[in-house]
């Protein structure tokens, strides 16, 4: 997971300063050099790599200090303003015209993801109040109209598409002329390499007949450096207004992507974070880089709760408090997790966790989640309600019934216990569910 890797890194050797009794030059030419191997061994291109860390060098040894900011501070501000720049300094959000329909044409090599993308850009849209309609214009891979219909139905989102027909433009302009009461139009179309001159010039051509509102480059975060050369070939062909990194969940070699950016002048505005319709985020460059520093995303784990839905009410508060707590509220709770996603995930929203713990840890605790669901699921509605009442010969048919063992019916019961004592304990506490129990401490100057 070269992505995990880089931060990995790039935290590691940020500790190294923190820890250091002194920053002096010697520190600093360390900095550079452990930042170097990180963004290399992370497929980031040499020139941009030496570009970047020369500048870094250059302010952390000759910038003027602001009042009241040590040097360690100052070096660490520099890394993190240094590595925003190469990605973008602020987001960059969609262009949406709310007067009129909007038409966003996907285009990218075959197997970037440019289908599974624009599912995920509609429930996106969708899930923010707008009307989005699919269109697919890819009459050069086989599967292609299959797929993008039953993502489409999947989604319930509008499609128009032609099985077998060798006419991308006709069918980009007979679905445009269906879809005129919709508010974002995405258009996939076939997937070509760079150096198929026939391919890039339909694709030319498409652009030049439906004249999109934006042109979104869709790029396979796991292709590397090769990112560059794909993203600047598709620029000559036609302007491209906006990058989707697709497949940044785990395998991604993220910096030649992500770095492919320089070679277009376009912003990131998404990136593909798993293979699900939902597993979309606007791509945030100053929270990405503080993720990947060990810095924490706060904001991020805050938005994924919300868009979880985990609400708790005042009557569930109360509830919970008095002890009042069966393992139907356990269940839901376990349903609230794994809507959010991965823990590995998670945790990494948080300053540090993400690199501190091992992988092995989240994988165990990953398969524990998902047997106390099973086991949870396995149980009568009385029994979630109740769970006095499980006796030897239940935990046995439920143990039978989930695909699991009777200790871990037994551990996870053990488990309720604690949780349930647990929160009759903060009985009294106020504000229990204010603010977050912790700050971020961000950079001064």
């Amino acid at each position: 997971m070269v992505l995990e890797k880089l931060g990995s890194s790039l935290y590691e050797a940020l500790r190294k300063v923190i820890r250091a009794p002194a920053v002096d030059r010697e520190l600093v030419k360390n900095l550079i050099r452990d930042f170097q191997r990180a963004l290399l061994q992370a497929d980031v291109n040499v020139k941009l790599v030496l570009e970047l860390s020369e500048r870094i060098e250059k302010r952390a040894l000759e910038e003027k200090l602001p009042p009241g900011v040590s040097r360690r501070e100052h070096l660490i501000k520099v890394v993190y303003e240094e590595l925003t720049r190469l990605v973008g300094e602020r987001p960059v959000p969609p262009r949406i015209d709310p007067s009129r329909r909007n038409v966003w044409m996907l285009v990218g090599i075959q197997g970037s993801g440019k289908t599974t993308t624009a599912a995920k850009l509609a429930r996106y849209l969708q899930k923010r109040g707008f009307k989005p309609a699919l269109i697919c214009a890819d009459t050069f891979r086989p599967g292609a109209y299959a797929q993008l219909r039953q993502l489409a139905e999947s989604i319930n989102v509008p499609f128009y598409g032609e099985e077998g027909s060798k006419d991308p433009i006709g069918i980009a302009k007979r679905g445009l002329e269906r879809f005129k009461n919709v508010d974002v139009v995405i258009i996939d179309t076939s997937g070509r390499h760079k150096e198929e001159k026939s391919l890039m010039e339909e694709m030319k051509r498409l652009s030049e007949a439906i004249n999109p509102d934006e042109i979104i480059l869709v790029l396979d975060g796991t292709i590397g450096q090769q990112a560059a050369a794909q993203a600047e070939a598709f620029n000559r062909a036609t302007k491209i207004g906006s990058i989707f990194i697709a497949k940044l969940d785990g395998s991604a070699r993220g910096g030649g992507a992500l770095s492919s950016v320089a070679a277009t002048g376009a912003p990131i505005k998404f990136i593909g974070t798993g293979e699900g319709p939902e597993d979309i985020e606007p791509f945030d460059p100053p929270r990405f880089v503080g993720s990947l520093l060990g810095m924490g995303d706060i904001e991020g784990l805050v938005r994924k709760v919300r868009e979880a839905e985990i609400q708790a009410t005042e009557k569930d508060v109360k509830a919970f408090l008095s002890g009042r707590f069966t393992l139907m509220d356990m269940y839901q709770q376990l349903e609230s997790v794994r809507k959010m996603g991965s823990l590995r995930k998670i945790l990494s929203m948080l300053p540090g966790l993400g690199y501190s713990l091992p992988k092995e840890e989240f994988e165990v605790a990953e398969k524990k989640i998902d047997r106390w669901r099973a086991i949870i699921q396995s149980m009568t509605v009385e029994e979630r309600m109740n769970p006095k009442i499980l006796n030897a010969s239940r935990i046995r048919r439920i143990a039978r019934g989930s695909g699991t063992e009777e200790a871990e019916v037994r551990e996870l019961i053990k488990q309720f216990n604690t949780m349930k004592k647990m929160f009759k304990s903060l009985r009294g506490r106020r504000r229990l569910f204010g603010k977050l129990p912790f700050k971020v401490r961000g950079l001064r100057g």
